[in-house]
């Protein structure tokens, strides 16, 4: 018997570092899958693919924005949409577009009007 109450404290030993290694281990992997304000995880940046492919199509699909040069971009739901537009009309219609797409948040505009006549 004195052989077993040996080998059962290095058995649980053993399997508390086991359990120890699992903890730091998972730890990290979560640590490496959440984000921070200048990072995201991979699902959000899915996540923002998608609203930014969204946003593009309702810009396309209109006929008032699918002439313009309108850049999309997402970062944690927020998109900003950025070039160049005729007039304010093509502007609004714009940033109400990419509003309504489901997975904004909200909408940074950093359009610029141009003119075609200057």
């Amino acid at each position: 018997m004195h052989t077993a109450d040996k080998a059962a404290p290095s058995s649980t030993a053993a399997t508390t570092v086991t359990w120890v290694l699992a903890a730091l281990l998972g730890g990290s992997l979560l640590a490496a899958c959440t984000s921070t304000p200048t990072q995201q995880s991979t699902g959000e940046a899915i996540d923002d693919g998608v609203v930014t492919a969204k946003v593009k199509a309702a810009l396309i699909e209109d006929p008032l924005t699918k002439v313009h040069q309108i850049n999309v971009e997402t970062f944690q739901g927020t998109v900003q949409l950025s070039g160049f537009v005729e007039d304010d009309e093509a502007r609004n219609r714009a940033l109400q577009l990419a509003r309504d797409v489901d997975g904004v948040k909200r909408v940074k505009d950093a359009m610029e009007v141009r003119n075609s006549t200057t």
